[in-house]
């Protein structure tokens, strides 16, 4: 670990939950905004306490073997790597969710396209769900949490996100009410089964990738990011295949980049979805593209 961090835990009398929180937090202060915010996460993974319990054992002794994990994990901070990944879980929609390298951090924008499906799905019998390019589970296990009449298919092409995606699951209490399939998007979706498909794909350009913010160029999987020339090649394949795979009156719906809702709503009505409409998130950016399948007529194939 470098000087800095050891020194500042090293230099305290009394190493106690306050203490050392005050340590890391002068540590991480240059490791960009919400340092605060970080500092809690580190030393609640480590010492197993949450928001609440460091507040009431501000007095809790740490020990010399919590010290060196602590000062570990913020020596990764430091080093720009994003503070969910240093401590390997974030929270997701009031749940907790375990990461790993071929995983996506979930972020607060994700939010909206649970939101659009969960207002969807209002009023529908036991519905049948598909979460295409699921990652983490995040999307799939936030729906299906809320839904408990609710079953769902969750793919990915990575397998190492199924394992993840299906420890969450199982974590969350909803494991036994999703079946997890490793392949690409949603080619084996049964037709005419699913009330709602789901999926955040990748969308980024190709060309843009190396321009990204470090943490997420260097630590994200570039599975889970590159969406090909112009960033709308999953959105092809998916439209496709959700036409085929929606009940009649189902709906389709996708989180997008900002820019992209008009191109994604083109390729959408182009298959024949009705309805197409792009809902924004808290910070009034395009971030959903939803529609339907029409319910007087077959779908393209």
């Amino acid at each position: 670990m470098s000087a800095g961090v050891a020194e500042r835990f090293a230099a305290l009398p009394v190493k106690t939950v306050d203490s050392v929180g005050r340590a890391l937090r002068a540590a991480l202060a240059g490791s960009g905004e919400g340092a605060v915010a970080e500092a809690r996460l580190i030393l609640g993974h480590v010492l197993g306490l949450d928001l609440t319990g460091l507040i009431a054992k501000g007095d809790r002794p740490v020990s010399d073997d919590e010290i060196a994990r602590i000062a570990a994990l913020a020596e990764r901070r430091i080093a720009g790597e994003p503070v969910q990944r240093v401590i390997g879980e974030a929270w997701f929609h009031g749940l907790r969710f375990a990461l790993s390298e071929a995983t996506l951090v979930p972020r607060p924008d994700t939010e909206t396209l649970v939101e659009v499906a969960l207002s969807r799905l209002e009023g529908v019998a036991a519905p049948v769900v598909a979460d295409l390019g699921v990652g983490s589970g995040a999307i799939v296990v936030a729906v299906l949490a809320e839904l408990p009449d609710a079953r769902a298919v969750a793919s990915d092409l990575a397998e190492e996100a199924i394992v993840t995606a299906r420890a969450n699951a199982r974590a969350n209490g909803v494991g036994d009410r999703v079946i997890f399939v490793a392949g690409s998007q949603g080619s084996m979706l049964a037709p005419g089964a699913f009330d709602a498909v789901l999926s955040n794909p990748p969308y980024i350009e190709t060309a843009d990738i190396d321009a990204l913010d470090a943490e997420v160029r260097l630590h994200d999987p570039r599975l889970a990011l590159d969406g090909g020339a112009d960033g709308l090649d999953a959105y092809r394949e998916i439209a496709t295949q959700a036409i085929v795979a929606l009940k009649p009156g189902g709906f389709l719906a996708v989180e997008i980049g900002w820019r992209q809702g008009a191109a994604v709503s083109a390729l959408f009505a182009a298959v024949g979805l009705q309805g197409v409409s792009v809902v924004p998130d808290l910070a009034e950016r395009d971030r959903v593209v939803v529609a339907t399948r029409p319910r007087d007529t077959a779908a393209s194939k």
